[in-house]
């Protein structure tokens, strides 16, 4: 299979903000007025940076459930909304319409943090009733974006998740995970943690292009070997694959990953839910005229025809031959490579901790 060529931007392509993935701030589609972009001949000044602005929220909840057959959790936790990584693959782009703003620009900019988070999980794992499993951290949004170096959210949910004994599942692209190791270890003293290290693609300029603002693949790779010497259950997950474009590297990505110490490894075809698929195609035009029809044709293929249909992106529907082939592909490499199966982190140590005990009765 042919090796994608480095990309780069070319001239007379739409302008985009230095270290943004998305090129531009479509309207979310539960927004009461649309913005429509025209241009006066004028061109904006990419190199202007376009700042990030955090505002905080008085979250009621923390952990989220779910009883989705699409996913293998049934609960979650996201410090933040929105993402400064900037992906512009993200599937969780959708999800700032909720929030009145756009999945575009506005989510890798415009964030929102949750600093009650650990007072809140708290509580929760407190309550009368609650039932342990595993809490899935990172599946929407990442927990060590950049912004985690200022706020400290994660570090103070994983605290709460030791001094209950809780058991967690964290997946990353940031190497910021390795500031906490001191407490990722004693969880796994326990067996309560699995990492996993999201790793797209070995081409730093691809990678530059796509995800601006994450750690650069080097950087992921190391983060693994760091985690694996220090005795975690350390996997990597590889996407999305993006067919046409990316597909070519899995095999290297899975070798780079055993090669850095990693012992069991997934991937992801890429979804284009929503208003992710527009902000796709418009990063395609720009980076990769050349093979966007391509990339389209074969999404189009797994999806029935369409860019998107959650029935064959994630559920059992059919897939088509190319994501067959892929997932072929895929189950070869990890027995060649000796990968072994997922671990689930262990239930059997979570505890309520003890309160301070009651004022004792006067007149006892």
């Amino acid at each position: 299979m042919a090796h994608a060529a480095h990309l780069s931007f070319e001239p007379g392509t739409a302008a985009k903000k230095k270290g943004r993935g998305a090129f531009s701030n479509q309207t979310g589609r539960y927004e009461p007025e649309v913005r429509e972009t025209t241009s006066d001949g004028w061109v904006p000044d990419e190199a202007t940076p376009l700042r990030t602005e955090v505002t905080q929220e008085n979250a009621k909840k923390i952990v989220t459930f779910n009883d989705s057959p699409f996913v293998g959790f049934d609960r979650s936790i996201n410090p933040y909304r929105g993402c400064e990584h900037g992906c512009v693959y993200c599937f969780a782009r959708p999800t700032h319409a909720y929030l009145g703003l756009s999945p575009g620009l506005d989510f890798e900019s415009r964030l929102t943090v949750k600093p009650g988070a650990a007072q809140l999980l708290r509580k929760e794992l407190s309550a009368k009733g609650y039932k342990v499993r595993p809490i899935a951290i990172g599946t929407n949004t990442d927990p060590y974006q950049p912004i985690e170096k200022r706020y400290g959210i994660m570090r103070q949910i994983l605290e709460v998740l030791l001094e209950f004994r809780h058991p967690v599942s964290i997946l990353t692209k940031s190497d910021t995970i390795l500031r906490d190791l001191d407490l990722l270890k004693k969880l796994q003293k326990h067996d309560l943690v699995r990492t996993l290290v999201s790793i797209t693609t070995l081409d730093g300029a691809l990678a530059r292009t796509m995800e601006p603002r994450a750690p650069t693949p080097k950087k992921r790779l190391a983060a693994v070997q760091a985690l694996a010497e220090a005795g975690l259950p350390t996997g990597t997950v590889h996407g999305p694959m993006i067919p046409g474009l990316s597909d070519h590297e899995l095999e290297r990505l899975m070798e780079a990953s055993r090669d850095a110490g990693a012992t069991f490894v997934s991937y992801t075809l890429l979804r284009l839910p929503q208003e992710v698929g527009p902000l796709f195609e418009e990063w395609l035009e720009a980076a990769a005229p050349g093979r966007k029809d391509r990339v389209l044709n074969h999404i189009r293929e797994i999806n029935g025809g369409r860019l998107y249909d959650v029935g064959r992106s994630r559920g059992g529907g059919p897939k088509g031959a190319y994501a067959e082939l892929l997932d072929q592909r895929f189950r070869a490499a990890k027995v060649r490579l000796g990968f072994c199966e997922m671990p689930v982190p262990s239930c059997a140590h979570f505890k309520v901790p003890a309160t301070e005990a009651p004022q004792g009765d006067l007149f006892g």
